[in-house]
């Protein structure tokens, strides 16, 4: 169009210089979209009367008297209208006829929309992915340290590594999460040490520090950091949860248990977090309340003193509130009450024996009612000798079992007095066999290690047990374990006394035996292994934990090679150690003849109870050098901290697996007492049919 106007003859110059000839329909400049709506001819008039000169149009010739042509203008195109591909006249027609709705946005402008909006967080988190407090004066100061949450995240890989016995997830998540907050800790305690020792260096050497390095130092270093450790560990998360599924379907394998294994890894992850995120938080706190109080102090005294006196108080205050308030006034208070209220109940199907031999009878020194839970589980489920003949096809006799409870004498000494007592009401010095039980706990005695010795003489046996706490064996496990030993000790001490008055002819055989906690209190009862075997006829002792004496006495010093669980002492002359004791037991060869009296250790490598010990934390365990035993997976791998805690939780957990493996025994206890206190005539086809009968029935309790 603009050439057109140069080509057009110049008007005379006495021509109205207000009028133009407006342009033609067909002169669209180009470039416009034929779909903009053109302006009539009298707007255009309107339009040219009303301009003001103005420069002379790019590459035209500047005429006296000549207006220029008005400028083109290009307007947008649109950007809504009929989709592509769908011509004007079908818009029309779907329009008019009304039977469709009007089409939505098309599925790629949505897309694009979702993506511009999506942009800009993205964008801002990829240059910032770390929070930083708009306010000095938040309570939250500084988000956590990457080299903190970089060990935080080891340490719970390392927490996936398996232990002893396999662990469902919930647990799994609890141990990730503390050993989370334990490498976060070390971590944050390395990088204040390293800041420490390396900044003065780094400001002194600075300039030319940053002339070695690739690129200049910033705040993008720090940003590249963040995201590369976002993308690292959710990758070797994910991977490290997979492997240790597989690593819990192999411990389950070696251990008879179904392959299948519900790992929730998800869920892991998040409960792990949570719970350290929680610990963390509770530190920052205290490290919060200890600079407050510092600066506090500082107002009226010196810094140095200060900063000791704040800690000191701060240190005094998390030991007293975690030990005393919420470890014994609170866990401890809340188990102890609830154990009173259950040692004043029955079990279902318990109810008082008839028969004299038995404690808690009516005939008895010791009333029903105060032999406590266990103690009228024991009693009233004592087996009758029909019952015994039936299993055995032999003659039996009413079986003893004396027990006394807490209530019913207020000291160790005169609880063992009472035991005597009952004794000798019963006629218990007159029988076969006298067996003195160690109690666990709230003294509990294992009907699976109590019954085998009473089938086996036909009833003519006598079995007593003292109660010594309200307490369930993991709370005295933790308070007073010591309680089980003076108690037994004062016990194993009365009986035997009297035990020692009846001519040696005369006298029944005296037998120990107890499990768990109640087989440390059995050797504690005893100075050491010579001091046993000079004093009982024979003892079978079941998951003893680590700090028993005579254990690790006969384990420190048993015979070059045998492994540390299962140790020979002395070529098994009286001392043996079993899993599976039809085979664990035997010991060919004449240098290895069993001489009694005899005492059998059944012990699992799996057991996490026989195992446990605070050194843990910083020291390898024995048990974890070759050879490993055979229910543990080449996979488990001592590590500081770590193995500690997986260990303790193994211990919560080692009753979730079947005998011979955690802290299951099973009923392998018929075969120990048919090696240490054997009937006259029994066999080993007796032991076969006693053990098919045990595997067969139902636990009293």
């Amino acid at each position: 169009m603009g050439q057109a106007a140069d080509d057009r003859i110049a008007e005379p110059p006495h021509a109205d210089r207000h009028t133009a000839d407006p342009p033609a329909a067909s002169d669209t400049p180009s470039g416009t979209s034929s779909d903009v709506p053109s302006d009539t001819a009298d707007e255009r008039a309107s339009r040219a009367g009303t301009a003001e000169p103005s420069a002379p149009h790019p590459g035209t010739t500047g005429r006296p008297g000549r207006i220029p042509p008005p400028r083109t203008v290009r307007l947008p195109r649109p950007r809504f209208g009929p989709p592509r591909g769908l011509r004007p006249s079908d818009e029309a027609t779907e329009s008019a006829d009304g039977d469709r709705p009007p089409e939505a946005d098309p599925p790629r402008q949505r897309g694009a929309l979702l993506l511009r909006t999506l942009r800009g967080p993205a964008l801002a988190f990829l240059r910032h992915p770390y929070w930083e407090p708009a306010d000095p004066a938040y309570v939250l100061r500084r988000w956590p340290g990457l080299t903190a949450l970089c060990c935080a995240t080891l340490f719970f890989w390392l927490s996936l590594t398996p232990s002893l016995v396999p662990r469902p997830w919930l647990l799994q998540g609890v141990i990730g999460g503390i050993t989370a907050a334990i490498g976060y800790a070390i971590g944050g305690l390395l990088e204040w040490l390293l800041r420490l020792a390396l900044g003065p260096l780094y400001r002194r050497h600075r300039s030319r520090l940053h002339r070695l390095l690739p690129g200049q130092p910033g705040p993008h270093w720090r940003a590249r950091a963040w995201l590369g450790y976002y993308l690292l560990s959710t990758g070797l998360t994910v991977a490290a949860l997979s492997l240790s599924a597989d690593a819990q379907r192999e411990l389950r394998r070696l251990q008879e248990m179904p392959a299948t294994l519900t790992w929730h890894s998800l869920m892991i992850a998040l409960l792990a977090m949570a719970i350290c995120g929680t610990l963390v938080a509770l530190g920052r706190a205290v490290r919060l309340g200890t600079r407050v109080l510092i600066r506090l102090l500082g107002r009226f005294v010196p810094r140095p003193l200060a900063i000791g006196v704040g800690l000191l108080v701060s240190a005094t205050v998390v030991v007293f509130g975690t030990r005393d308030v919420v470890f014994d006034r609170g866990i401890i208070d809340v188990a102890a009450r609830l154990a009173e209220k259950t040692d004043s109940s029955t079990k279902d199907g318990i109810v008082q024996p008839a028969a004299p031999q038995v404690s808690g009878s009516p005939g008895s020194l010791v009333r029903w009612d105060e032999l406590g839970y266990e103690g009228r589980n024991f009693t009233g489920s004592s087996l009758s000798p029909h019952r015994i003949t039936t299993v055995t096809g032999k003659p039996a006799v009413q079986p003893i079992r004396v027990y006394i409870g807490q209530e019913s004498a207020p000291t160790f000494t005169s609880r063992a007095k009472l035991a005597v007592r009952e004794l000798e009401r019963t006629g218990a010095f007159d029988r076969e066999v006298l067996a003195i039980a160690g109690t666990t706990g709230r003294g509990w005695v294992n009907s699976t290690d109590a019954e085998p010795l009473e089938y086996m003489h036909g009833g003519n046996t006598a079995i007593v047990a003292v109660q010594y706490s309200y307490l369930p064996s993991w709370a005295s496990f933790l308070v007073d374990k010591e309680q089980a030993g003076r108690a037994t000790r004062a016990l194993v001490e009365a009986v035997r006394a009297r035990w020692l008055r009846i001519p040696a002819q005369e006298r029944p055989k005296l037998v120990v035996f107890g499990e768990s906690l109640g087989a440390y209190g059995i050797e504690a009862s005893f100075d050491g292994p010579d001091d046993m075997l000079s004093k009982v006829d024979g003892a079978l002792l079941a998951g003893s934990p680590n700090f028993s004496p005579i254990r690790r006495e006969l384990t420190a010093h048993r015979d070059p090679g045998s492994p540390i669980w299962r140790p020979e002492y002395e070529q098994g002359r009286h001392f043996r150690f079993a899993q599976w004791p039809r085979k664990d037991l035997a010991r060919p060869g004449p240098e290895s003849e069993w001489q009694g009296p005899r005492v059998v250790y059944l012990q699992n490598a799996s057991d996490a109870i026989v195992w446990w010990s605070p050194g843990l934390a910083l020291e390898p365990p024995r048990w974890l050098r070759a050879p490993l035993g055979p229910d543990i997976t080449d996979e488990v791998t001592w590590f500081p901290l770590v193995t500690f805690w997986q260990t303790t939780v193994d211990m919560a957990v080692s009753y979730g697996v079947g005998a011979p493996h955690g802290h299951r025994y099973g009923n392998g206890s018929v075969e120990g007492w048919a090696a240490v206190a054997p009937a006259a005539g029994w066999t080993e086809q007796d032991t076969a049919q006693l053990r098919r009968f045990m595997d067969q029935r139902e636990a009293p309790y």
